[in-house]
């Protein structure tokens, strides 16, 4: 898996890191019209879309850039909605349910500050090959699971999924794969772990924050490029829409049966 071996902010320091930007007062005052809106088109159980949270999109807090952007997380990816509205998702009926205690996560706790270190905390396990203990997340932060249990059961996180759908479905250009990284509603395409820079670029407010203090003023021609639909490539780090795991073992048998037809047409020569 892309990212193995990286070293990952530790939760408790990331979650301190958080709270310290609740309180401090020396932080840039950014009027909310002047904020980079970012928005993460993503589904919890693909490995891209949890390496882009774990290793990229924290640093938006530790580097005080959150300041400047609103950020917003849509956690249904490639999933589909069958003509019974009941949804498919493209690793299965558990990352089905983890989408939909992430977003309960959102809505119970919609300030940014308080749903992203559950966020992180979950998609971190999941990097780590550790799904099933996604509940430890509560009692590492503190937090009560009752009201994202209640969510879960009532119904309401079914309709937030089927309003994130709604989303997703409308997407111009249509997403064709997650992460689906887009700033002030342009799509980033293959060069969304870039976003840092295209932020910095469409952030037109003073004073300018930090963490845009290296970034060049305009983007260089090889991002404007990368940032091109047409710029993709097999090994892009992305799960594409309509790929399942029943399609890529269909794919495979169907490769092995072509191959050995082959051998055996050949021994028969």
């Amino acid at each position: 898996m892309e990212g193995q071996g990286r070293r990952h902010v530790p939760l408790l320091i990331l979650f301190l890191i958080i709270s310290s930007f609740r309180t401090n007062s020396s932080l840039i005052s950014v009027n909310s019209s002047q904020k980079v809106t970012l928005e993460l088109y993503y589904e919890t159980l693909c490995p891209y879309c949890s390496i882009f949270i774990v290793d990229y999109l924290y640093k938006i807090f530790n580097t005080g850039l959150i300041e400047i952007i609103n950020l917003k997380l849509i956690p249904y990816g490639n999933a589909k909605i069958r003509p019974n509205s009941t949804i498919a998702c493209q690793h299965g009926p558990y990352e089905c349910w983890l989408n939909t205690i992430e977003a309960c996560a959102i809505d119970v706790w919609p300030d940014v500050n308080a749903h992203f270190p559950f966020i992180y905390c979950v998609e971190k396990l999941i990097y780590e090959g550790k799904k099933t203990e996604w509940e430890t997340c509560f009692e590492k932060l503190g937090l009560d699971q009752k009201p994202v249990r209640d969510c879960y059961e009532n119904g309401r996180g079914k309709e937030l999924e089927l309003g994130y759908a709604a989303a997703t479905n409308d997407l111009q250009p249509p997403h064709a794969y997650v992460p689906w990284v887009t700033v002030d509603g342009q799509p980033l395409y293959s060069d969304y772990r870039n976003f840092v820079t295209y932020i910095c670029k469409a952030y037109k407010g003073t004073p300018v924050p930090s963490a845009c203090g290296g970034l060049p003023a305009e983007l260089s021609a090889a991002d404007i490029i990368s940032c091109k639909k047409g710029n993709m490539n097999i090994l892009t780090p992305v799960c594409y829409t309509g790929v399942t795991i029943k399609s890529i073992f269909s794919g495979i048998t169907s490769a092995v049966t072509s191959w050995m037809r082959g051998v055996t047409e050949a021994a028969l020569e």
